[in-house]
């Protein structure tokens, strides 16, 4: 049989070439984009990632290398305190400590541990407790029961303070105060009252922590207790906030507490201070001679010794 010759119609052997080419790459681009294939791109972006290829925003396009780095978190303000070994020239004993409310690091005087009765300053606690106890049993104080307490607060007022002691069990308000705050130093003083309420200065920087985190007067009525706080007035506003430059010093919530022991002819001095940051206690204890005033100005001059501005 004669074979066929290719006809005007038949293609050229170039022709079938690049058609077998352009066959070949169109197979060759699908394997690449198919997943799973081994001639899959390894260049194929991903959402949010950073692959290799160029990523592009509403500026333009941007290499890896042009990305901002990310911003460093800002360092913690510090506290206003620089702790320090004091040595002021003062008559009796001191004690001294200060709380990190951000870490919880307490530090403070080598004695910060030993213990002094507190006086009035233990009203922060006997409030806050009466208000917790109160909110757990879903009640609410009338308005002349918070009148009551806000004399507690801001004048001190003692006849209120020893009625509301007796309401909430005297000494069991302060067993549940030791165990709800976890102090470790200090100690009840039974049916010796109230006043006669042993604590250090570590466990006074506890108590503030107490109040401040709402451990101690309960959500509900945390923030009306600090505000009380913020606005003691009169005779029991001295201390610790006293070293502040007066803008700072209504953002600070104390209770101060003052008394003169007769039969240790001793004045007992304490400050308890509650601040954004951190809380501080000082405790003083001197000769009865030396009156009030010595005391209620030592307690400032011992928190002004810790000043950062102090440097």
């Amino acid at each position: 049989m004669a074979r066929r010759r290719g006809g005007p119609g038949d293609p050229s052997p170039a022709k079938i070439i690049v058609t077998a080419a352009v066959l070949i790459g169109l197979v060759l681009v699908s394997l690449r984009l198919l997943p799973g294939s081994p001639f899959e791109s390894s260049a194929a972006a991903t959402w949010g990632g950073v692959g290799g290829g160029t990523a592009i925003t509403d500026d333009g396009p941007a290499t890896r290398r042009s990305r901002p780095s990310p911003s460093p978190s800002p360092s913690p303000e510090p506290l206003p305190f620089v702790p320090r070994d004091l040595d002021l020239d003062l008559d009796g004993w001191y004690g001294w400590s200060l709380l990190d409310r951000r870490s919880g690091e307490i530090v403070g005087s080598p004695d910060m541990a030993e213990t002094s009765t507190t006086a009035s300053m233990i009203k922060a606690w006997i409030v806050a407790d009466y208000l917790r106890r109160t909110d757990e049993a879903g009640r609410k104080p009338t308005e002349a029961k918070l009148a009551d307490l806000t004399k507690i607060i801001r004048d001190s007022d003692n006849t209120r303070t020893e009625q509301l002691y007796t309401e909430i069990g005297r000494s069991e308000s302060i067993k549940r105060l030791l165990k709800t705050c976890t102090l470790t130093d200090s100690n009840v003083a039974p049916d010796k009252g109230w006043s006669r309420t042993a604590l250090s200065p570590r466990d006074t920087a506890r108590l503030g922590d107490c109040i401040a985190d709402g451990k101690a007067a309960g959500k509900e009525w945390t923030s009306w207790l600090l505000k009380e706080m913020r606005l003691v007035r009169g005779a029991g506003d001295f201390g610790i906030r006293k070293a502040f430059p007066s803008a700072e010093r209504k953002t600070i919530a104390i209770k101060n507490g003052w008394v003169d022991r007769i039969r240790e002819q001793e004045i007992h001095v304490n400050c308890l201070a509650i601040g954004d940051t951190w809380t501080m206690g000082v405790m003083l204890r001197y000769p009865i001679g030396r009156g009030y005033e010595y005391g209620m100005d030592n307690c400032r001059k011992v928190t002004k010794a810790l000043l950062r501005s102090a440097t």
